[in-house]
């Protein structure tokens, strides 16, 4: 019956035909024949020769199981985990399937007990992705790699992280893996520095279509690391890797069009590059397309839009674009004029250590602009901006001494200021 079955599968003397497959492993299964209880489980599964039940197909997989069919166990416990919801199930029965060497087993096992709510185990996880890993499951070779490196799950461990990347690049040819290869050999992490392997897997990774390694090409070629300088090179793997959605290779890739390094100068593409590395969130990028719209680069100058992104870049930490920002609340440009406000970003810009900011910040408290007259913290910021080499900070830092506005008069210290500001 089973073997009439397998003749109609593959129409081998006779036509084939899908519902007198389904019969005779029906007929078979009946009779107690394992193989075809496994295989009307496939048939109830797929829909093959009879309508798709599930019901059905599972209470045959169990059967099959039942009866010493090993290879079933992992479709068992499969459908345990992602239809029946049951995770003891499913772990029983990949347990099974593993302790019979089903490897993908094995690697199923070690993420329900990664990641299962109720059963997460830690040490069983890395228990059989170790197990996984060493019967040549790439997927768990890598996952291991990863837990060493990071320290999850497990002790720290540069060298054996290095052992499972190459052990992963080996068997499979993993981008992922040659990529993260490239960084230990670049970082000199789990095995001696070597620029020239990490330039080399990098490459293999770019080539694979990894963007990431696309990324850390162009920069290999843009410094001459672990190969000549190449600028066009570098160029070429700064606009593949933005074309696939790099962030900072799309920043790159502008300042490469704006500078007409690696490629022809075209400011047009550099105000596209910029617009796109900006709208996902890159800082300088936002700052740089701010400059564009206020010089009217390449694009229709528009302060409005000029402070739109001044205000995105300085919102996300860009001191040069709170500056500007200040600068546009205290002249009204793109905006209207607000002196609070000038006043907010000045001290937002001169706390992260932007120089003219602390002198602005300094005229600010002095002059009673945006904020209270404050002849302390005036002094701190003249001082400042003053040993940060502001000629107009020093003169007034001298004015403070000589006249004992917010520091106590000193003629000594009077003179000195002079003498630098002049």
């Amino acid at each position: 019956m089973f073997n009439l079955a397998n003749n109609y599968k593959k129409g081998e003397g006779k036509e084939k035909n899908l519902e007198k497959v389904f019969y005779w492993y029906q007929k078979a299964a009946e009779n107690g024949n394992k193989e075809a209880m496994l295989n009307l489980a496939i048939c109830y599964n797929n829909g093959e020769g009879t309508e798709k039940n599930l019901e059905i197909a599972f209470y045959w997989y169990q059967k099959a199981i039942e009866n010493g069919t090993k290879e079933v166990m992992l479709n068992l416990a499969n459908r345990y985990k992602n239809r029946e919801g049951n995770l003891e199930k499913a772990i029983y029965w990949y347990q099974k399937a593993a302790e019979n060497g089903n490897v993908d087993a094995m690697y199923s096992l070690a993420i329900c007990y990664k990641y299962g709510r109720r059963k997460k185990n830690n040490f069983e996880a890395i228990y059989w992705y170790q197990i996984a890993a060493e019967n040549d499951n790439v997927d768990a070779m890598f996952d291991l790699a990863k837990f060493y490196e990071n320290g999850e799950e497990t002790e720290k461990n540069l060298e054996k992280a290095f052992y499972w990347y190459q052990k992963a690049l080996a068997d499979n040819g993993a981008k992922e893996a040659m990529y993260n290869l490239a960084i230990f050999y670049e970082n000199g992490k789990g095995t001696e520095k070597n620029l020239e392997k990490a330039f080399y897997w990098y490459q293999n990774a770019a080539e694979s279509s990894d963007e990431k390694a696309m990324f850390n090409l162009a920069t290999c070629y843009n410094n001459g690391e672990g190969t000549e300088k190449n600028l066009e090179k570098a160029f070429y793997w700064y606009q593949k890797a933005a074309e696939n959605g790099h962030i900072k290779a799309m920043f790159n890739l502008a300042i490469f069009y704006e500078s007409g390094e690696g490629t022809k100068k075209d400011l047009e593409k550099a105000f596209h590059w910029y617009q796109k590395a900006a709208e996902n969130d890159y800082k300088e990028a936002m700052f740089n397309l701010a400059i564009y719209y206020e010089n009217g680069e390449r694009t229709e100058k528009n302060l409005e839009k000029a402070f739109y992104w001044h205000q995105k870049a300085a919102e996300n930490g860009d001191k040069e674009a709170m500056f500007n920002l200040a600068n546009k609340y205290y002249n009204g440009k793109g905006t209207e004029k607000n002196l609070k406000k000038a006043f907010y970003w000045y001290k937002k810009a001169a706390e992260n250590d932007h120089i003219k900011a602390m002198f602005n910040l300094a005229n600010r408290y002095y002059n009673r602009k945006g904020a209270e007259k404050n002849l302390e913290k005036a002094f701190h910021w003249y001082q400042k901006a003053a040993e940060n080499g502001v000629k107009e900070a020093m003169f007034n830092l001298a004015n403070r001494y000589c006249n004992g506005e917010g520091t106590e008069k000193n003629l000594e210290k009077t003179f000195y200021w002079y003498q630098k500001a002049a």
